[in-house]
């Protein structure tokens, strides 16, 4: 049990002060590139650099407004004051793909008001079945390559980023193990540590998470099974955050089985493919992605019925959509979301984030509300 709360401690440190670590790789003489959702991480680690996610954080904005408007998704928002406020110094670059309107109109943000941070920009194809939707984005991808490579001072060849999509892989494997564990230890692996373990895998480089996840998974192995007796929710959306929402579950005897949030499990749940190059490799992992807001989809159910199989899994007793202030895509999807969830005969609960604001005080009130029905 000591090895396990000494891991779980290592991630709590990282998880709430990823400056830290930035300020670590940066000493070590790495070059560390920030990345935003659905970037193509192995690009940056085949490079010899160190990626790291972009989430923002909750911090109510003073200068982003100059080029973000009110109504920026707040982790965009967030994001923008950081960059313009030196919280992201040190970074090397930033890898931003354009998944919505948001994303577009925060590119041309960036650029005005975070010159010292060098933007790659790069447009995933929406329309995934077009015949061409492949060899558009690998083109896209090769730009990044460039990019990256004038960054790194080096050049890439195939097989060094064949070596790192594999790593990828075994990453996304070891994550998947941890969530399916977890679930044996809901007494240990609490909402807010199952959410401080998952956040702090976005900063660190793969090997690192490889090496600590296979030791917490390796501990939580040895333990015996918990019987757990409270409620079981799934969460969905970009992101659970701030910890008051998860310290509210824990208090009203609630934990997470499973989520759907990108800022945890659904960054890991579509591996690298097999194919003929490691450029083709990359760009078919974002066409296979299914179930995702950011990522159209003829079927807009899809999304519904991977929520359905996750609570049947896992034997949960409600969906909760963690709604991201003015995400238009996540909002989009919301309706037939919960519709399909409720038809399934699973209860559904919607709270707000918004990063703008520390106050939790009616996403606390629901959870207490559907914790005492």
């Amino acid at each position: 049990m000591a090895d396990i709360n000494n891991l779980l401690a290592e991630f709590k440190e990282i998880s709430v002060s990823p400056k830290k670590l930035l300020s670590e790789y940066i000493a070590e003489g790495k070059k560390v590139i920030g990345c935003f959702y659905y970037c193509p991480q192995p690009l940056v680690t085949a490079l010899g650099m160190v990626p790291m996610g972009l989430w923002g954080g909750q911090v109510n904005p003073q200068r982003a407004g100059k080029y973000s408007p009110i109504f920026t998704c707040s982790i965009l928002r967030s994001c923008m004051e950081y960059g313009m406020t030196g919280e992201y110094k040190g970074l090397s670059a930033a890898l931003m793909p354009i998944l919505c309107d948001t994303f577009r109109g925060t590119c041309g943000a960036w650029r005005a008001g975070v010159q010292d941070i060098k933007l790659i920009p790069f447009v995933p194809p929406q329309n995934r079945k077009d015949p061409g939707a492949l060899e558009y984005l690998i083109e896209e991808y090769k730009i990044v390559k460039k990019e990256l490579e004038a960054v790194a001072g080096k050049s890439l060849s195939d097989r060094e980023l064949l070596k790192a999509i594999r790593l990828y892989n075994k990453k996304n494997a070891v994550i998947r193990d941890f969530t399916r564990l977890a679930n044996h230890h809901l007494d240990i692996i609490t909402p807010v540590r199952r959410h401080q373990v998952m956040k702090a895998l976005t900063f660190m480089e793969p090997e690192a998470v490889v090496e600590k996840l296979e030791a917490l998974n390796a501990a939580l192995t040895a333990e015996p099974v918990h019987e757990w007796t409270g409620k079981k929710v799934v969460l969905t959306g970009i992101m659970a955050e701030p910890d008051d929402i998860l310290t509210a579950l824990e208090r009203n005897n609630i934990a997470v089985v499973a989520d759907d949030l990108m800022q945890e499990s659904r960054l890991y749940r579509t591996d690298y493919p097999a194919a003929y190059s490691a450029m083709e490799s990359l760009a078919l992992q974002w066409l296979n992605i299914k179930a995702c807001s950011l990522a159209h989809d003829d079927d807009n159910t899809a999304r519904g019925k991977h929520l359905v199989e996750l609570a049947r899994r896992n034997d949960a007793d409600c969906v909760i959509c963690c709604m991201m202030r003015f995400c238009d895509p996540e909002e989009y999807d919301q309706p037939s979301v919960i519709k399909t969830v409720e038809a399934a005969g699973i209860g559904t609960l919607s709270i707000d984030i918004d990063q703008s604001t520390s106050d939790s005080a009616q996403a606390l009130t629901k959870i207490q509300t559907f914790a005492e029905n």
